[in-house]
């Protein structure tokens, strides 16, 4: 049985979490972390340091600023880290790669496999389609995300850049005379009512347009991605891990 604490326990995508263990018969929420130490089927601190409770991994789903807390409790327990929010900076992600040098640590920007699945497809065909294809990447979210643009997109951008051989660069929308350069990766943020999140990749040629897409149907998607982490990540030794680990099981 793997044991995990759930930081940021009491919310969204954590009552999500909650509700599936269930579902993955080898796992079980022993404790939890959060602001709001509501009721709940197992023991939720407001701090990780205030945890008594003995762990496998600590899977979180709470805000950037947990990371320094959670690491810290890592190593000193020798437990491993699922960091599943986005918004990091680069010194808070300088601190989680050094991290890695003493424990097992996780880090995805989307934990849905379909969305993993998509940038694996991306590292092969970016390269060949570049030259006769304009790419933009479209997200869209509800109108209470934080990071504008979102991690995954910038994933997916990421992926696309690094797999075209040629100097690309990022443009983050349009306004104005701004007629298109072809090196130009556009990356484009729509913020409005519950979307749990979209994201496409149009590849626009001369006469033909080609489009990958992934809806987000609810949060499940990324809970169950989450829970499926936590699976491998169980006696994993340390180093740096990703979903791109999971989807190759």
């Amino acid at each position: 049985m793997v044991k995990i604490i759930l930081s940021g326990c009491n919310g969204k995508m954590g009552k999500v979490i909650s509700g599936l263990v269930s579902n993955f018969p080898d796992l079980s929420i022993v404790a939890g972390v959060d602001k709001n130490t509501g009721e709940s089927t197992y023991p939720v601190f407001s701090n990780i340091s205030d945890c008594t409770v003995d762990a496998d991994v600590i899977l979180d789903f709470s805000r950037p600023d947990a990371a320094d807390s959670l690491i810290k409790y890592a190593k000193e327990k020798g437990i491993g880290v699922i960091l599943c929010t986005t918004g990091y900076t680069d010194e808070q992600l300088l601190k989680i790669n050094e991290a890695s040098k003493e424990i097992p640590m996780f880090r995805s920007a989307n934990m849905s496999i379909g969305v993993n699945v998509i940038n694996n497809v991306l590292k092969n065909i970016s390269a060949l389609l570049y030259k006769n294809f304009d790419i933009e990447v479209i997200e869209k979210h509800h109108n209470q995300k934080v990071d504008s643009p979102s991690g995954t997109a910038l994933l997916l951008a990421n992926t696309i850049k690094n797999s075209v051989p040629e100097e690309t660069i990022f443009v983050h929308g349009r306004e104005g005379i701004a007629k298109r350069n072809h090196k130009e990766i556009g990356i484009h943020a729509i913020r409005g009512g519950s979307i749990v999140g979209d994201h496409e990749v149009i590849f626009a040629g001369q006469g033909e347009v080609i489009e990958i897409s992934h809806y987000a149907i609810s949060r499940e998607v990324f809970a169950m991605g989450a829970l499926k982490a936590c699976e491998f990540m169980y006696g994993k030794e340390k180093g740096m891990y990703s979903m791109d680990d999971v989807v190759k099981l």
